[in-house]
């Protein structure tokens, strides 16, 4: 069974217009907010791990 580009993209528009109206204002927000705390923590917390990491190897 074979697949179109067009029926792809019609399928994922059709998601996503769906999908828009039930989106309110304050969730992309709270998820926008949610979302770059997380990057931040991942990252320091990546930073603290090789830190303790060159200490342990010296």
């Amino acid at each position: 069974m074979q697949h179109s580009n067009s029926t792809a993209i019609g399928t994922a528009g059709g998601t996503f217009l769906s999908v828009l109206p039930n989106l309110h204002s304050d969730d992309v927000l709270k998820t926008i907010i949610l979302a770059t705390l997380g990057a931040i923590v991942s990252f320091l917390i990546s930073l603290l791990l090789k830190m303790l990491i060159r200490k342990h190897k010296k």
